[in-house]
């Protein structure tokens, strides 16, 4: 029994919906190509969207384009297709990240149907949180999540809290005076535009978030070399709740494993009503990474630190068409 091949439309929606993942800077940094012949989809990196001086070996990058794909898998689950992954599946082709045979029945769990619907508003938030805590019971389901795709997720305690807010200020002073760090954060915020309009991607001012107003806040401040009006000053929060997400070992695999992993649990967030954003920073530098675990954690390498808690959801940032990102051959 043959299966029906997919139509162009329904192969773009599956794109679209992907392209919604988070990615370091917002830089995109994937390619879709899609093989009619067999509905196979590749995902490819996009080396010309690598941060040289801050991912020189693409962990970040991979893990921006396995988010990409945790949500093509969402949105085949959604239309009652399967998705058969096969990570990192020719060796000779290093910027081939995975491929996704779609088609036949759905047999995958049911919580990816159910995410759907977070898919397009789930946005890093930015803003201020409120210090009012995040349940145990929203906790362990967000630990669930990330255990489903292999990986661990653990909350940050009192004391490894403080050990988490002093690496970042020490990422950010070292972003401060290393001027090639700052010129390709700047590379990324800049509001240039594009020859075909408004520029797709990068951070736009309106995703800065406000200033702090009350010493070092635990977000990204993309404003301190792109200068935005009417930011304004606002008190984040003092104990920030921060997760980590970690896997055993530090593989390829292990990277395209954990964007999985991050994906799945920001909607899982998102359908439970919080706010997100990424606390990056310290991971960007190999002698501040290995101090960001907690010693005490049986996770070998932490992947991301996430912060948690209720907030503004923050605005979406843009996207770059599906006609630039897909490819279909056959």
């Amino acid at each position: 029994m043959t299966t029906a091949r997919l139509d162009p439309d329904s192969v773009a929606r599956l794109v679209g919906d992907a392209v919604t993942a988070p990615s370091m800077h917002n830089a995109q940094p994937w390619k879709f190509v899609f093989r009619r012949a067999d509905d196979v989809m590749e995902l490819h990196g996009d080396a010309e969207r690598a941060m040289t001086r801050t991912d020189p070996h693409h962990r970040a990058l991979n893990l921006g384009c396995a988010a990409a794909l945790f949500n093509l898998r969402v949105s085949a689950a959604r239309h009652g297709l399967g998705a058969r992954v096969l990570l990192l599946p020719d060796a000779s082709q290093p910027w081939l990240l995975a491929t996704a045979a779609i088609g036949g029945p759905f047999d995958e769990d049911e919580e990816l149907t159910a995410l759907h619907t977070a898919l397009r508003s789930r946005h890093t938030s930015r803003f201020p949180f409120s210090d009012d805590p995040v349940p145990d019971a929203l906790l362990d389901g967000l630990r669930g999540a990330a255990r489903r795709e292999g990986c661990r997720l653990t909350v940050a305690g009192d004391w490894h809290l403080e050990t988490l807010l002093g690496l970042v200020r020490d990422a950010e002073h070292r972003e401060d005076i290393d001027p090639l760090v700052r010129a390709e954060t700047s590379a990324w915020t800049s509001p240039a535009q594009a020859a075909s309009g408004a520029r797709r991607d990068g951070v736009p001012t309106g995703a800065f978030g406000p200033r702090s107003s009350r010493g070092p806040s635990p977000v990204r401040d993309f404003g301190r070399d792109a200068p935005a009006a009417d930011r304004g000053r606002a008190a984040f929060e003092q104990r920030p709740q921060l997760a980590l997400l970690g896997t055993p070992t530090d593989t390829r695999v292990d990277w395209l494993r954990a964007g999985q992993a991050l994906e799945r649990v920001l909607l899982r967030a998102t359908a439970d009503g919080l706010a997100t954003s990424m606390t990056s920073q310290p991971l960007e530098w190999p002698e501040l990474r290995w101090p960001a675990r907690d010693p005490l954690d049986a996770m070998g390498h932490v992947q991301m630190v996430l912060r948690l808690g209720y907030g503004p959801p923050g605005p979406g940032a843009p996207r770059r068409p599906v006609a630039e990102v897909l490819e279909i051959r056959g």
